[in-house]
């Protein structure tokens, strides 16, 4: 045998004996892959919340998380939200959603909805999950959810003024006075600050005396299509008693609902004066001034005036009650004289 040839076969023996401890022993040869996958990094960017769906009963809050990744692929990742009410610490309600596979440089959105009861506030709390194990948390608080409007009770039509500016958002006028009561001329102003033609809405107006809450009348009207940026003056007749202060209210109906209102008042009485907010002193009221007839009329049409109040027919101010008061006077008078 010569030298070349036991050469190549000490070279066969060499290689042989390599394979067989690549096959015995598990990873005794390298990767031969340059570049292996790298697991990415995760972080909490961002959290926004806004508005959804807003019932009579709860609220919709849309949470949108936004996470930072960065290096190689992110598997097996959950986002948990939860919303945990601010006055009991109980969790109201939570959602858990999992994250698409992300890879390289980029931010992903995720957005998941909580539905709670539309009062008091909520911590939101957002945690990011890797394969159950926690990576980042963070949470931001939402206060006065129970001032959301439900669609229902939705209106672009408002009160043009709100008494801020020193100008009344309910004027009035007298247009009569006859005996002890005085008529008068009720009007506010209602202005469309939307894009589009108003709904039908209704205004009712009451004149309530100040002292005592007592309502002296009523009356409503229907307001037509208001026109976007234009503004519609309904008015009202109020027939009141005179000599007192009363406060207007304008109450905004739509569809059955209330979705705005108003006050101002009216200071009938030269020596009384009472503003929106609180009277100066209580005076004296006589409760029959105030006493109104049931009737049974039909509610008003659309564009007529609705009077559900006022002391229609006989002696304002004259009731049984007094009758029966100078009776007994009258008879204990008699006897009186009669000794």
């Amino acid at each position: 045998m010569n030298r070349e040839t036991m050469l190549v076969g000490g070279a066969a023996v060499v290689v042989a004996a390599a394979l067989v401890a690549v096959a015995a022993v598990p990873g005794a040869m390298a990767d031969l892959d340059p570049d292996p996958v790298r697991e990415g990094h995760l972080s909490l960017q961002e959290v926004s919340i806004a508005p959804g769906e807003v019932t009579g009963e709860t609220a919709t809050l849309s949470v949108d998380t936004r996470l930072d990744h960065s290096g190689g692929r992110s598997e097996n990742v959950t986002l948990l939200v939860r919303a945990v009410h601010l006055d009991s610490g109980l969790v109201e309600t939570s959602e858990e959603a999992p994250v698409p596979e992300v890879s390289g440089d980029r931010e992903v959105s995720v957005v998941r909805n909580l539905t709670v009861e539309r009062a008091g506030g909520y911590r939101i709390e957002t945690v990011v999950f890797r394969d159950g194990e926690r990576l980042a948390e963070g949470s931001k608080r939402v206060e006065g959810v129970g001032t959301l409007t439900p669609a229902y009770a939705e209106t672009d039509v408002r009160f043009h003024w709100q008494g801020d500016d020193g100008l009344p958002p309910i004027e009035y006028t007298v247009t009569d006075a006859d005996g002890n009561r005085t008529v008068l001329n009720v009007s506010t102003f209602l202005t469309n600050e939307g894009d589009a033609p108003s709904e039908q809405l209704r205004v009712a107006f009451t004149a309530r005396q100040a002292d005592s809450n007592v309502v002296a009348d009523r009356a409503s009207v229907r307001v037509g299509d208001v026109g976007p940026g234009r503004t519609a003056a309904p008015n009202v007749a109020l027939s009141v008693p005179e000599g007192y202060n009363y406060y207007l209210d304008a109450v905004l109906w739509k569809d059955g609902v209330i979705v705005g209102t108003a006050r101002s008042v009216a200071n009938l009485n030269p020596t009384e004066t009472v503003a929106p907010n609180r009277t100066v002193r209580e005076v004296g009221i006589e409760v029959s001034d105030f006493e109104t007839e049931e009737t049974d009329d039909p509610p008003a049409r659309e564009g007529t005036v609705e009077a559900d109040g006022g002391n229609a027919g006989g002696v304002p101010g004259f009731t049984p009650l007094a009758a029966g008061a100078a009776l007994a006077g009258a008879l204990a008078l008699a006897r009186r004289r009669a000794r």
